[in-house]
């Protein structure tokens, strides 16, 4: 984990939003909590996986 000064906080986010974007949606708990498992299961993240599957869509090859 990276620690941040307070001052420049505001700075670093301003940089992050620059190249990032936030993807937020609803799911049926059981729904998430069986894809967590199996996600643990293989040892990837959250993340990871979903950067995967978006790749997959848009044919994309890039990588994290």
């Amino acid at each position: 984990m990276r620690t941040i000064a307070h001052e420049s906080r505001a700075d670093y986010m301003k940089e992050r939003r620059k190249t990032t974007r936030n993807f937020s949606v609803e799911l049926d708990r059981e729904k998430f909590d069986e894809l967590e498992k199996k996600l643990s299961e293989k040892g990837i993240t959250k993340k990871k996986w979903f950067n995967e599957k978006v790749d997959e869509e848009i044919g994309s090859n890039e990588k994290e």
